[in-house]
């Protein structure tokens, strides 16, 4: 068992099903007390039933409160799992750009603002944030995913490197495809870049649990991801022919 797990106040957000219930189930097994947190109350729920936590229902962005008071006043590890994979374009509409940037990047600035003077004041806290290996590299398809991804890898980053002497650790959590609705969802491209390699949800837990007992900023649950990334830095031009490439095998198919 992980030690900073057993006994922690744990909330998880997007918990009804797919990683997040995976995180909320992993976390139960490590003897944390765990809240579940869903728009859908009814998988919140069934989840929380299953695991022994507790199930708070209700949009992410305004649920701090409520949980903290589910684990009687205090949180010691928050999960900003919740997230909304759009697709499109630059043309894909301002609702759909509105809602990304709510769900994806704000849900987590809202959690921090309302968690962060609380764990200053103590001296201890973890934010974990679902990112994607889009928010360091990119996907094909996926305009206000991509980018509101890579907002929520740099917030993620801005944390760890202004709060990391006070006590609070920030995790980033970065997997390819997983085997997930959202995934589904993904259509042709997922099919072509991300069904091949897809894990389960619960690789990305097994994946936390690890870079949270190494206490490491990025967590990596596709290892090779690593090797991309730094490709994308060190030759950012053939990075992005490789990448363009890939849009072009995925036009014809389409």
């Amino acid at each position: 068992m992980v030690e900073a797990v057993q006994g922690a106040g744990v909330v998880v957000t997007g918990a009804g099903g797919g990683i997040g219930a995976a995180l909320a189930r992993r976390f139960a097994a490590g003897g944390a007390r765990v809240v579940v947190n869903d728009l859908d109350a009814d998988r919140a729920k069934a989840v929380a039933d299953e695991i022994g936590a507790v199930a708070v229902p209700g949009d992410a962005s305004a649920v701090v409160g409520e949980t903290r008071d589910a684990l009687g006043g205090s949180v010691d590890i928050y999960c900003a799992n919740a997230g909304v994979g759009s697709g499109g374009s630059e043309a894909a509409g301002e609702g759909v750009w509105a809602l990304a940037w709510d769900v994806n990047v704000m849900a987590h600035v809202r959690a921090a603002e309302a968690l962060i003077p609380g764990w200053l004041e103590r001296g201890d806290g973890r934010f974990v944030s679902t990112v994607s290996a889009a928010g360091l590299l990119t996907m094909i398809g996926a305009a206000p995913y991509s980018v509101t991804k890579h907002g929520a890898y740099a917030f993620a980053e801005w944390l760890s490197l202004t709060y990391r002497h006070r006590g609070i650790k920030v995790h980033a959590i970065c997997p390819q495809g997983v085997r997930t609705d959202m995934l589904a969802a993904t259509g042709s491209a997922g099919d072509l870049v991300l069904q091949p390699t897809a894990i389960e949800p619960e690789a990305v837990a097994d994946a936390l649990m690890k870079g949270i007992e190494e206490e490491r900023f990025l967590i990596l649950p596709h290892p090779e991801v690593a090797g991309y990334y730094q490709a994308r830095a060190a030759e950012p031009d053939r990075w992005l022919t490789t990448m363009n490439h890939i849009q072009q095998k995925w036009e014809a198919g389409a």
